[in-house]
């Protein structure tokens, strides 16, 4: 097996298989970068892609019968126009960030596999010898502060095996919301270890903590907010705002537009989860994965929220960000079409 040494040693390497694949790279994604919100009902499966047709696929979803979630991700690929994968990057080994692994690199190629390079709970073992087993000699460890560029997108590693970067990014600094703020004990190791990423694209910024937990966040956000503020913000824990959420960094990050990758009954369980977000006074569109089942009256905008209903009755409607090079966004849903266009701040 390669050897799994950190990102930035092996970026060199691939350079020239990265320009192969700028050059077979789809029409349709040559404009903006793309980002898809794939339905796995609270588990994680976000696509990345980059203006020049690089792709990034962040976790894959549930082991669902007959490779559902594993359909579903291939069905916005065809939407974005991909039938490769550059990247898959798992951020930890839990069911539902990696359980449909096997099935997907049977229907698609898959040229990279990032993790935290780290080990797990005897709990989790099954799933991290299923991606090791798939992954094989394409595996790359991924540490904390290591970048690597998808064309014009930067890809900023915040987390990895339970490290936080050390420096301060541009905008960010003393956070005033630390003073008094509320603290929680951490969540189970394997959350702590998230692969967490920074996707930056001119002034537009989108992050994806994967599970990281509320002492995590505290420890990245305060008493110095390390991040600045992000564009985009999918919620970490699938917006399940007991064990992340912690309104001293989600403050910090300020978010313009918020994605809950939630499920009719994972992520937001309770009103006052949706409700952390929808009272920031500066946020601009919240958008869902599913109606919250267990938080009614406590939801986005119908238009919004991408399915609805229990899941033996999902279609699997995706959403999707739409970025230009001047700075504008479209969020679009893709069970009835309805957009919104947004100005980065």
């Amino acid at each position: 097996m390669r050897d799994a040494g950190t990102l930035g040693r092996l970026v060199g390497a691939t350079r020239c298989a990265l320009a192969c694949c700028i050059l077979a790279a789809s029409a349709a994604s040559a404009q903006t970068m793309d980002i898809y919100w794939v339905d796995v009902e609270g588990g994680g499966a976000t696509l990345i892609v980059s203006p020049t047709g690089e792709s990034m696929l962040v976790d894959t979803g549930w082991p669902r019968p007959e490779g559902r979630d594993a359909e579903r991700i291939v069905a916005a690929m065809q939407e974005a126009g991909l039938e490769r994968l550059d990247y898959m990057l798992i951020t930890h080994f839990h069911t539902d960030h990696v359980g449909s692994l096997r099935e997907l690199a049977a229907m698609v190629p898959i040229e990279r596999f990032l993790d935290h390079g780290g080990e797990t709970e005897e709990r989790n073992q099954q799933w991290r010898d299923l991606y090791l087993e798939v992954a094989g000699d394409a595996r790359m460890v991924a540490n904390t502060g290591d970048v690597l560029s998808l064309g014009d997108v930067e890809v900023r590693m915040i987390s990895s095996n339970m490290e936080l970067i050390s420096e301060t990014l541009a905008g960010g600094g003393p956070n005033p919301h630390c003073e008094g703020a509320e603290t929680r004990p951490p969540a189970s190791a394997e959350n702590q270890r998230t692969l967490g990423a920074l996707f930056s694209y001119g002034g537009f910024s989108f992050l994806n903590l994967g599970d990281l937990d509320w002492d995590m966040e505290m420890k990245l956000s305060c008493p110095v907010n390390r991040l600045g503020t992000v564009t985009l913000y999918q919620t970490s824990r699938h917006g399940a705002f007991d064990g992340a959420g912690a309104p001293a960094h989600l403050r910090a990050i300020d978010p313009q537009v918020v994605v809950f990758n939630n499920g009719p009954r994972k992520g937001i369980t309770a009103p006052h989860m949706y409700d952390r977000v929808a009272e920031m006074p500066r946020v601009e569109g919240i958008w869902q994965g599913h109606l919250a089942l267990t938080a009614e009256g406590h939801n986005t905008a119908d238009d919004m929220i991408a399915n609805f209903g229990e899941s033996e009755e999902c279609e699997g409607h995706w959403l999707r960000a739409s970025v230009q090079a001047d700075g504008t966004f479209t969020m679009t849903n893709g069970r009835n079409g309805y957009s919104r266009t947004y100005t980065v701040r």
